[in-house]
């Protein structure tokens, strides 16, 4: 069904030109994002937007007047000479020499959406943790103070280009081998607008815009990993004329950490275990990322490289339920220098044990490192 632009703007079906933009104009000045705020304004406002932009193209007007929707039309179905619509030769001079005689596209929007604005923000494995709240400064394009994004010093509507007549472009003619070609460019008067502010504002010199210094306040959620980007939508640059702003992508990176590395929503973390602590068995506290003591039990016999996961210890699943596990990875100290009364008494404990080192023969049926390389290597 076609959308009422008329209903939209609250004019009558016979509005003239200047009754069309006066409507615009009030009805985007309550809307603006920067003006009021939220999701419901800020569609108000682009509804309004597109609305303007149809009813001041004649023919985009003239398909509303019809009956018809321009703003959902493709434009027509593939036909004739190679999918230019089936308008023969004119067509296919128009689509390669910028519009042949009598036709011209029509002039762009003065309002424009604004760009998205990317913000990197680095921050620390306890704030990914426990979430925070980060304070970005930006420079960017903010709504004009002055004019409220009209352009205009006196609030006036905008007028007719005196250079192009509206069109939003100018027609040259060159020549060429094939001969007299016509070629359009847009108008260095409008910039390809077709209306021109009579009196600029002193401050954004008609733009509707200026460039400024804001404080905007990025909330970061406990479990985010770095790479990802949270959308502030509405916080970027403010579009030329006055424009509904883009958005704001804050991309998160996380420095890296003393004692854990991060793996998705797992912690691991290398504990160092004297040989006699592995043998014998212990329990140590581990300070976690908010600073409380999670115990550690190195049970007897632990050997090198072994991994003790603990469950429900590590990282927030964002948005979700529970936390990934905290894994230890131990590291088995063996002595280097030994005194004489440690020397001893491990000599006695040799003896006692009577399992000193052995070669590994084949009908072992241990599974060690060497046993393993050297089956793969007879497969």
């Amino acid at each position: 069904m076609a959308r009422d632009y008329y209903g939209i703007l609250g004019i009558d079906r016979n509005a003239t030109e200047s009754e069309i933009k006066r409507a615009y104009r009030k009805l985007a000045r309550k809307y603006h994002p920067d003006v009021n705020g939220g999701e419901e304004a800020a569609e108000r406002f682009r509804e309004v937007s597109v609305a303007y932009e149809v009813l001041t193209d004649a023919d985009k007007r003239r398909i509303v007047d019809m009956g018809g929707d321009p703003m959902e039309q493709s434009g027509g179905a593939a036909g004739g000479y190679g999918g230019f619509g089936g308008g023969g030769l004119g067509d296919i001079f128009d689509a390669f020499f910028g519009g042949g005689a009598g036709t011209s596209r029509s002039p762009r929007s003065r309002v424009q959406p604004g760009s998205d604005t990317l913000w990197r923000a680095s921050i620390t494995l306890e704030e990914a943790f426990t979430g925070t709240k980060k304070e970005i400064t930006l420079d960017t394009a903010v709504l004009c103070t002055v004019c409220h994004g009209s352009g205009s010093a006196s609030n006036a509507a905008p007028v007719t280009c005196g250079t192009c007549h509206g069109s939003g472009e100018i027609q040259e003619v060159q020549r060429s081998f094939l001969g007299n070609v016509m070629t359009s460019r847009p108008c260095h008067t409008c910039n390809g607008t077709g209306e021109i502010i009579p009196d600029p504002c002193p401050e954004c010199g008609g733009d509707g815009r200026v460039r400024a210094r804001r404080e905007v306040t990025a909330t970061i959620p406990a479990g985010i990993q770095s790479g990802m980007r949270i959308r502030m939508a509405s916080q970027g640059e403010v579009g030329p004329g006055g424009g509904p702003a883009g958005d704001l992508y804050v991309e998160v990176q996380i420095r890296p950490h003393a004692v854990f590395t991060r793996d998705g929503d797992n912690l691991h973390a290398s504990i160092r275990v004297p040989m006699i602590d592995a043998a014998l068995g212990v329990e140590l506290d581990v300070e976690n990322l908010v600073g409380d003591e999670v115990r550690v039990t190195i049970p007897a016999g632990t050997q090198p490289n072994q991994m003790i996961v603990f469950a429900d210890e590590g990282m927030p699943r964002l948005r979700a339920e529970g936390r990934g596990d905290l894994i230890a990875h131990v590291d088995v100290i063996v002595p280097t220098e030994l005194d004489e009364t440690t020397r001893e008494l491990l000599e006695r404990v040799r003896d006692h044990r009577g399992d000193g080192a052995s070669v590994h023969r084949e009908d072992d049926e241990s599974t060690g490192l060497f046993n393993k390389i050297k089956n793969k290597f007879r497969k």
